[in-house]
């Protein structure tokens, strides 16, 4: 049942308008939201175009948190972005209504993705063509067909299903509503409880092959035994059916077209700032302290920030009950990551096929995970993105961007923390630099020869570079972990205990990733218009 916190945000306009009627003078709700992620940034958005007073207090200064872009010398790079769902879903529905669909351009991947690894390679996962994909799988495994096209239909389905859900708008949801949904919704209901693994297992014998169907368990962050086979299945059926699209020039420009938005409204951005504190009154939010001394009134507070730091920090001791701060503790930050950005003095473009190639280190996906954990970058499996594989002229004539990118627990960085915030980075730059080098001897043996010889531009970013930039606990990239007892419908509610606090980010409803926050921000916006009509 708790599919129907999702379908109980379903985007209705005339609902929208009969809660801004019933609201009364718009000024009266000035609200705050901490951080310009992409999950802020559309609440702020959905808000500003309301005529609510938002402003987003934000510590960088820049928009974006992980949807970003830097320059190093002739480089531009993308900080996160290889490729997102964006079209003919919710996605594409969230950025039309906030009004920035048409003032971004998309580009669609080439492929969904390359696949190496010692027991055979895939030169290119077909996207928008679920037969193509089973039959690209099926001549690599022509004994398990079967199981294939049965494993990656009920995929799509799943993802159809959720789809259906967020465009339904019925009348009642009500007891018999509830009651109903398991027959209106089968293929969501059958897999509510059960792991990547288990769904794996059901259609697929050859350990091999369910390696290659679960290949996109790091966009989620956990393996298969410990993921839940309906996030994994929405998202990746979503890709498989409608396709993966990049931003162009960068994800930047999604971030700063969100920003826009909401200062055209009405509504200001701070940066270079940060909230230091949530005032309460009567058990109700009532302003924000930052760090700089300014305080900010506000009768609503979004936090785009870490739900860690915004639950235990920010707020005033016992303001929330023992027992949700129970359940909170035992959730846990995600995976973070360990990037290399690479600009070289040749061309790549015609030479190496494929955007994103993802090259195993030899492992299963438990074992994989287990590295990751540890940090044994010799061993992690790793995804390696040529962005001007995506489209021409990504980079200047003569010139290619390269990013390797592989997940990172955040323990064998911890041992850096201290000094790294008290500004003694010596040791972490070596430890630092000895991934650098490890990832980019392992790429040019395995998918770029000559590599290290093109280098024009070298950088990197660890778990603690994420935490710098975006405060994340942990540097955490998708927020809580996305486990099976909280994932997707089944994660914390944006709407806290606390009277005029929310969450919109990966630390939310309903996941990481760039549709997530960006749903997320949708969800809060709703929620907080239902709150406030009473």
């Amino acid at each position: 049942m708790a599919a129907m916190s999702t379908a109980a945000c379903t985007m209705d306009y005339n609902k929208i308008k009969h809660f801004a009627f019933r609201m009364g003078p718009k000024k009266d709700y000035p609200t705050v939201i901490i951080g310009a992620g992409i999950g802020g940034l559309c609440c702020g958005a959905y808000l500003a175009r309301q005529g609510i007073p938002v402003t987003v207090v934000e510590q960088h200064m820049i928009p974006g948190g992980y949807a970003t872009a830097f320059k190093r010398g002739a480089f531009n790079f993308d900080v996160s972005l290889h490729g997102t769902s964006i079209r003919n879903n919710a996605t594409e529905d969230i950025l039309r209504d906030v009004g920035v669909l048409e003032k971004i351009d998309l580009v669609e991947l080439p492929e969904l993705y390359c696949l190496k690894s010692p027991s055979g390679e895939i030169e290119s996962v077909p996207q928008r063509d679920p037969d193509a994909y089973i039959a690209v799988l099926a001549r690599h495994f022509p004994n398990e067909e079967k199981g294939i096209r049965g494993f990656v239909e009920e995929m799509v389905d799943i993802a159809d299903e959720s789809g259906r859900i967020m465009k339904e708008n019925p009348t009642v949801r009500g007891l018999l509503y509830k009651m109903t949904f398991p027959k209106r919704y089968p293929k969501m209901w059958r897999v509510r409880n059960k792991t990547l693994a288990d769904m794996l297992d059901e259609y697929i014998k050859n350990p091999v092959l369910k390696d290659y169907l679960s290949a996109l368990w790091g966009y989620y962050g956990l393996p298969p035994s410990r993921l839940s086979a309906f996030m994994y299945s929405v998202a990746t059926g979503d890709y498989i059916k409608n396709g993966s699209y990049y931003v162009r020039k960068r994800s930047q420009d999604l971030s700063n077209e969100l920003a826009a938005m909401i200062e055209n409204n009405g509504g200001r951005i701070i940066y270079g700032d940060s909230v230091e504190k949530i005032v309460l009154a009567d058990g109700a939010v009532s302003s924000v302290e930052l760090a700089k001394g300014a305080s900010l009134p506000a009768r609503a507070v979004v936090s785009n920030a870490s739900a860690i730091t915004t639950f235990n920090k920010m707020l005033p001791e016992g303001a929330l009950p023992d027992s949700y701060m129970g359940k909170i503790r035992t959730y846990r930050p995600s995976l973070s990551s360990f990037i290399v950005w690479l600009g070289l003095k040749e061309e790549l473009r015609g030479k190496i096929k494929g955007a994103h190639i993802y090259t195993s280190g030899g492992q299963d996906p438990e074992k994989n995970y287990e590295s990751i954990v540890k940090g044994e970058v010799e061993k992690i499996s790793y995804g390696l993105s040529i962005y001007d594989n995506v489209y021409e002229g990504y980079s200047d004539p003569g010139t290619s961007t390269v990013m390797i990118t592989v997940l990172s627990g955040y323990e064998p960085w911890r041992r850096f923390e201290a000094d790294y915030k008290a500004g003694n980075k010596d040791e972490y730059y070596k430890e630092k630099q000895r991934w650098t080098e490890m990832l980019i001897k392992r790429a040019e043996q395995e998918v770029i020869p000559g590599l290290s010889s093109m280098i024009e531009v070298k950088e990197a970013a660890t778990p603690l570079t994420n935490w710098r930039f975006t405060r994340n606990t942990e540097g955490a990239i998708y927020g809580f972990e996305q486990s099976l007892e909280n994932a997707y419908m089944n994660r914390i509610d944006n709407r806290t205990p606390v009277k005029g606090l929310y969450l919109a980010s990966a630390w939310g409803n309903p996941s990481g990733g760039f549709t997530g926050v960006l749903m997320s921000g949708q969800q809060t916006f709703l929620k907080m218009m239902e709150d406030w009509a009473g």
